[in-house]
């Protein structure tokens, strides 16, 4: 039960990443214009999709589960500082998905892949 349940969780953690990917590619401009917000150049929309399709895809099959979700763990706290709009509920609510995500992720880099992966790690580290 445990290893299916560690495949189920890393696939529908992959999925929102994915999801991010396909967005990035079929809408740029909104993420542009997050960025631009901040200050920060719109070419990262490029960067950002290429991640979030990479690292989709490696929890998906299960190669370097932990590394990646750690790194995505971390990837969700930047990405966060976007959504921190006190005056938008909405994008309050995304701001705290994206941390509810990153300790999900967290989980996963400290208990690895489960059995069902292309390159199992193991249990939890030591």
């Amino acid at each position: 039960m445990t290893d299916s349940a560690v495949l189920v969780g890393r696939i529908l953690i992959a999925l929102l990443f994915l999801g991010g990917a396909a967005q990035k590619a079929g809408d740029p401009g909104s993420v542009v214009e997050l960025l631009a917000r901040l200050g920060w150049p719109g070419w990262l929309v490029w960067p950002a999709l290429i991640w979030n399709a990479a690292a989709g895809l490696a929890l998906v099959l299960g190669l370097w589960v932990r590394p990646v979700a750690a790194a995505l763990a971390l990837y969700c706290g930047v990405t966060s500082v976007f959504h921190f709009l006190p005056e938008d509920p909405w994008q309050m609510t995304i701001f705290v998905k994206n941390w509810a995500i990153a300790g999900g992720c967290l989980v996963l880099a400290a208990h690895g892949s489960g059995r069902f992966a292309l390159r199992p790690d193991g249990g939890a580290a030591g």
